[in-house]
């Protein structure tokens, strides 16, 4: 991973998400294109920049996890 391509996969991130409202990890994993520690480093980079929440929505039994970004 080049620690010069964090920004610019968060960038990604952003994107995705900016056009699509919520997603999950597994849909926005497979829409950036991105993979393990680049993932995560960009989602670490959002969050630490405060552009990022977690939502949690309960459906039945099960409980599902959305990135969106902050308003």
């Amino acid at each position: 991973m080049e620690i010069n391509n964090i920004g610019t996969n968060a960038g990604v991130i952003w994107n995705l998400l900016n056009e699509n409202g919520k997603l999950t990890e597994t849909k926005l994993k497979k829409e950036s294109g991105l993979a393990g520690a680049e993932f995560f480093a960009a989602l670490g980079w959002l969050a630490r920049e405060g552009k990022i929440n977690v939502v949690v929505e309960e459906k039945g039994s099960k409980s599902c996890e959305y990135y969106t970004l902050n308003a």
